[in-house]
């Protein structure tokens, strides 16, 4: 049996030009990216202007809602182009920055790293190598690597010390929501999940801006919950679509949901409810389990229905 021959080839090979060539193609292509940061980002606009320069890619982090600068280098990496996508994230307010090139000098990665680790977890940056491959003479097949990216256990030290002095309530929350997103991210059916914190929330996205899981923690009321909530600028639409929906949903759930329990808001929720002890431990374990199962419920049935929603 004959074997090819695997080897790489430049990528200006497929792309001349950054700006004409290899921006326009990852921005209708972002989800080869997003398979590789295990993110869900989705482009606002390309080649958008900062004072005399334009950052390549904006984007926002449907997760988080936050903006996202994506700086493409098909060479070397270079200063000017760590230095401009700084910039770039300062003056559009963005919390994260993917920085593409072909080869990350070791002082570029370092610089990563240590702006990761010297940063608050409200910032994040990504080093990405782009490479292409090929058999023989077959189309060329894109890989990406992560060269450097947040480094989660840093950051978990620096929270977990953040939260001696927070109060009882919080340090419960926090707890819950770590032992939470673990639990969710062994079950491998949602990509992207945020960072915990000490509050009240735990947002899981659903693939579209402006509406999200919202997974509650109430130590007072001794609840926890899984809830849509949609912003006040799709609400209308959205609830009324997914309404002509709901016998679908309460079926693929198992259960009936609370519909817009408070109409006089303008965001708008859809949610479901479970008791819980959080001073005994056998009961906070059933809580989780239980808002883990629901969340995937959740996410399965409505993100379907959301990708298809009219705009």
């Amino acid at each position: 049996m004959e074997l090819g021959k695997l080897k790489t080839i430049t990528p200006r090979k497929k792309w001349n030009n950054e700006a004409r060539d290899f921006t326009p193609w990852l921005a209708n292509n972002i989800e080869e990216l997003n398979k590789t940061l295990g993110l869900e980002l989705e482009v606002e606009n390309t080649e958008v202007a900062v004072g005399p320069y334009s950052a390549d890619i904006l984007a926002r982090d449907i997760g988080t809602g936050k903006y996202v600068v994506i700086e493409n280098q098909l060479e070397r990496t270079n200063h000017d182009h760590l230095g401009k996508s700084i910039t770039y994230a300062s003056v559009l307010d963005a919390s994260m920055i993917i920085w593409i090139a072909t080869n990350f000098t070791e002082e570029h990665k370092k610089s990563l790293d240590w702006l990761n680790d010297h940063t608050t977890d409200e910032i994040s940056f990504y080093g990405v190598q782009i490479e292409l491959w090929q058999i023989d003479d077959s189309n060329a097949a894109l890989k990406f690597n992560v060269i450097s990216k947040p480094n989660l256990a840093v950051r978990q030290a620096a929270r977990s010390k953040a939260i001696e002095d927070l109060s009882e309530n919080r340090k419960i929350q926090f707890d819950f929501w770590n032992k939470f997103r673990d639990k969710l991210a062994k079950t491998r059916k949602i990509p992207s999940l945020q960072t915990p914190r000490p509050q009240y929330w735990f947002d899981v996205s659903l693939g579209k801006s402006n509406i999200h899981i919202s997974n509650t923690c109430n130590t007072e009321e001794d609840t926890v919950g899984v809830r849509i909530y949609i912003g006040n600028k799709i609400a209308d639409k959205m609830l009324s679509y997914l309404e002509e929906h709901k016998d679908k949903i309460e079926k693929e759930i198992g259960q009936k949901l609370i519909w817009n329990p408070n109409p006089d808001n303008r965001d708008k929720v859809i949610y479901l409810l479970h008791s819980t002890d959080f001073s005994d431990e056998q009961k906070v374990e059933e809580a989780l389990n239980w808002l883990v199962d629901y969340t995937v419920k959740f996410r399965e049935t409505f993100s379907k229905l959301v990708k298809k929603a009219p705009k």
